[in-house]
């Protein structure tokens, strides 16, 4: 029974009481009225009611009135039908979002609510004891968040997410997905970032394997023996902290369960099934929507980004490998054969220690200290543009 129902039936018994009370003399009108809760000109009121009409006359009126603001049934016939036909499995905020993009008027609170009494929204449990969140940062750029998630919503296709945001606004820079996350991934996010905007003061991420060098499992993590990622965070003065449990890093959490209940959704609704059409999508059209409906303003004004002005950012932000040259002038990099061209420097460079660099297009590169000697594509053939300058010299 409804609430309102409930308290009209307490109003009636409570009437009946102070009417027989009132009628055997034990009650004066002002003391019947006391009883109910009114003045006595109420209960004067209440007695010609009663008399005229029963107890049925003691009903508030307002309550068999319908609503004005109440929606038409075909409103939410359509909104229902909306809803089963080409969202189904999304979440509320997910759908009202779109709702009101196709010129929906109705509050989030009203569309939940007719989608949960058609049994098509399940009803979100109740919300676990409070934790204290850490503040954000003050400024756009003091610390960026980087972690990745598995995504499915081609059958027995599974791809990462490599998302890459800022602590201050939660302002999303880089989003992509690749086959499976790795250092040549983390690599391009932060690239994604630094060349539009510049440099920022920290990384906060996991303790995932190619962030971090963890000698024993669950364990702090070694700060001095560096990953090929933190090898090249550390060149560019960026400071790297970890965190230690799924709580610490809440914030990129609670982000990727909304993606979670977003992107496979819209990915489905727009047909998308290749990796190359999903990374369009998520540049050009869930990105933006998704920044624009989260984004929050910084606590300070101003920008700790610090425009990058060295050189390329193309020999940084790379993997890095040392090799010694074999007797055939050729460098072996994961069967690869990387043939070392003539130059007016050396005869040759067997038994030289030389630096491999695989850069995130996939490229290679054998430098000799700080001189580069060869470019190749990711195949391992020399690039035209290296002979053709090799030749000059």
């Amino acid at each position: 029974m409804r609430l309102t129902a409930l308290l009209q039936e307490i109003r009636k018994m409570q009437f009946e009481k102070a009417y027989e009370g009132w009628q055997a003399n034990r009650l004066t009108q002002a003391e019947a009225a006391i009883l109910l809760g009114v003045c006595e000109r109420t209960f004067r009121r209440y007695l010609c009611r009663y008399e005229d009409e029963g107890l049925d006359g003691l009903v508030d009126r307002r309550l068999e009135r319908e609503s004005q603001r109440k929606a038409p049934v075909d409103e939410v016939m359509r909104l229902t039908e909306l809803y089963s036909q080409r969202h189904q499995g999304w979440n509320g905020k997910h759908f009202h979002t779109w709702y009101q993009r196709d010129g929906g008027k109705r509050s989030y609170t009203w569309v939940k609510t007719r989608l949960q009494e058609a049994k098509l929204l399940p009803k979100a449990k109740a919300r676990g004891v409070h934790r204290k969140h850490r503040d954000r940062a003050p400024l756009p750029g003091m610390m960026i968040h980087q972690d990745a998630s598995t995504h499915e919503w081609v059958p027995e296709c599974q791809w990462d997410l490599i998302v890459t945001m800022d602590d201050a606004t939660s302002e999303h820079y880089s989003m992509f997905f690749v086959e499976e996350e790795g250092t040549i991934s983390s690599l391009a996010g932060v690239r994604e970032v630094i060349e539009p905007r510049g440099l920022f003061s920290s990384f906060y991420s996991d303790r995932g394997s190619h962030y971090w060098n963890t000698p024993k499992a669950g364990g702090k993590v070694d700060k001095n023996n560096l990953t090929q990622f933190g090898q090249a965070l550390k060149h560019l003065g960026i400071e790297m902290i970890a965190a230690y449990s799924p709580e610490a890093r809440g914030r990129s959490e609670r982000m990727f369960r909304t993606h979670q209940g977003r992107l496979p959704q819209e990915l489905a609704l727009a047909g998308i099934t290749d990796m190359e059409a999903a990374n369009r999508y998520l540049t050009n059209i869930y990105r933006p929507a998704f920044n624009a409906e989260f984004m929050q303003p910084a606590m300070e004004e101003g920008s700790a980004f610090v425009r990058w002005i060295g050189k390329s950012l193309d020999d940084i932000l790379c993997e890095r490998y040392e090799r010694t040259v074999g007797n055939d002038n050729c460098v072996s990099f994961e069967k690869l054969k990387l043939q070392i061209p003539s130059d007016r420097h050396r005869c040759h460079y067997v038994r030289a220690k030389v630096g491999v660099l695989r850069r995130i297009d996939g490229t290679l590169v054998i430098l000799h200290g700080p001189r580069k000697l060869a470019e190749y594509t990711a195949a391992g053939k020399l690039k035209p543009a290296t002979i053709s300058t090799k030749a000059a010299a």
